[in-house]
This record gives structure tokens, C-alpha cells and sequence, in this order.
């Protein structure tokens, strides 16, 4: 049983929270500087959340730095759910090993989400050999959805990139002239309630091949993110979803 903190309240960090109570877990610090839950027992990060076990982290990119900042001092170990940051990711490194502390971050916690990863790599290593085809990410989310494209996007955006030589830049949103054989376009769509759906389209002249993960609803990101504060506990240094992926499959 860990003591768990939640950072951020909105639809995922009250399914963590439910999740975390089924499990078994005590759910002892819920931050959220807006929100009027009755959960809520701190505006904002401080000592006064103390003692917990691990934070777990929805907020918003433009307070994540700081928010890091404030968990290295209190010297919390934290998963990273928050999406839209990751040009600053060189910099939470550096707070994160100055301060002696653990951090875990995904675009995606999903496990179905990861296994989906590994089936893009997968694919995308055998089109390398088959310049015919080109390549399309697409992604559809709620309407409610602070940033775009989906941090999950932008890993598989990644993926393609490191596998194939012929794309070389990601481009979003709409693009105001045709593109290049080399950019990568991500798209975004967003609508209603979709928890999230993405897809890999492999096009060429003569047939689409597509590969796509569909989420059902958020309990599958809430499952993973509930795993990896498990495993970041009494670990130092910045992972990904990926060092958790290892760990699973090699049973470490």
C-alpha cells in the first residue's frame, strides 16, 4: 500500500483516484488550484502535502517545470502523465538528478498504448525497405483536450522518424503548402468525449495499410500510471515509459 498524492483533477486524475482506492491504496494529497471537488485538500504543491509515497502528475504544461522544481524539494518521487512539455525535457533532467529523485514520463501510460508502440516500430522497420509507401499519423481526442497533437502522437511521430530514413521533420496542424516527401504529417481531431484514438496509415498507389489503438475510456491510462508509481518508489533519475515496458517484460 503506498501513500499517493494527485496533481491535477480533472477527468484523469479522478479516475487515479478511484483506481488507486480499488487497489488499495491511500490517496492523501489531491492539489488542484481551480478545482471545487470536495477531494481537494490542497491548492497548491507544498510541504503541507506531506508524507507521501509518490506524486502522480495531470496538470498543465506550463506549470510542469515548476511543479518538478517543487517535487525535487520535497523530495518526491513523480509520474508524469502531463502532455506538451517535452521541449523543456533537458531541463527537468537536470532538476530531477540535482535533486536525487526519481521521475517516470509518458505522453501515454496505457499498456495497450505501449504494446501499440512496439507494433508501429515493428511496421515502420519493415517499410523502411519499401519507399513506396507513405506515411500518415492521425489522432482523435476529446474536445476538451489541452494540447495538440496528443503527447502520444508525438512518440509515434518519434518512432517513424528514428525508422525511417526518408522522413525527416514532423509537421502539424494544417499544412499551408503541399508537402515534401521528407515531413511526417501528424493530425488532430478533436470531438465530444473520445478518450483517444490513434492511427498509422501506410499509403502507397496501389493499397492503405493501417494500424490503429482505440481507447474504450481512461481506466487502462489511469491502470499504467498507477504501475509506474509502483516502480518509480526508491528509484533516482529520469525514465520513460519505456524503461517501465523493460522492466514489465523482463520482469525486473
Amino acid at each position: 500500500m503506498m501513500q499517493i498524492g494527485i496533481a491535477g483533477y480533472g477527468k484523469m486524475g479522478k479516475m487515479i483516484r478511484q483506481k488507486a482506492l480499488e487497489k488499495g491504496h491511500q490517496v492523501a494529497a489531491v492539489i488542484d488550484p481551480s478545482s471545487d471537488a470536495e477531494e481537494i485538500t490542497s491548492r497548491e504543491i507544498s510541504s503541507a502535502i506531506l508524507p507521501l509515497d509518490v506524486i502522480i502528475d495531470f496538470t498543465d504544461p506550463q506549470t510542469l517545470v515548476d511543479n518538478v522544481t517543487l517535487y525535487g524539494e520535497l523530495q518526491l518521487p513523480v509520474v508524469i502523465g502531463t502532455t506538451g512539455w517535452y521541449d523543456r525535457l533537458s531541463e527537468v533532467a537536470t532538476i530531477v538528478n540535482r535533486a536525487g529523485t526519481g521521475l517516470i514520463w509518458s505522453g501515454n501510460f496505457s499498456l495497450g498504448v505501449n504494446i501499440f508502440f512496439q507494433l508501429v516500430k515493428a511496421a515502420a522497420g519493415l517499410m523502411e525497405r519499401f519507399e513506396q509507401y507513405d506515411v500518415l499519423v492521425s489522432e482523435v481526442h476529446h474536445s476538451q483536450k489541452k494540447d495538440s497533437p496528443s503527447g502520444t502522437a508525438e512518440m509515434i511521430g518519434a518512432i517513424l522518424l528514428d525508422a525511417l530514413s526518408r522522413k525527416m521533420r514532423i509537421i502539424t496542424g494544417n499544412p499551408e503548402k503541399p508537402l515534401c516527401a521528407e515531413d511526417l504529417h501528424i493530425s488532430s481531431s478533436r470531438v465530444g468525449e473520445v478518450p483517444g484514438i490513434h492511427r498509422v496509415v501506410f499509403d502507397s498507389e496501389i493499397d492503405t495499410i493501417s494500424i490503429e489503438h482505440s481507447a474504450r475510456d481512461r481506466s487502462g491510462f489511469a491502470e499504467g500510471a498507477l504501475l509506474a508509481a509502483e516502480w518509480i518508489v526508491n528509484k533516482k533519475g529520469l525514465y520513460n515509459i519505456d524503461d517501465l515496458m523493460q522492466a514489465v517484460i523482463g520482469g525486473s
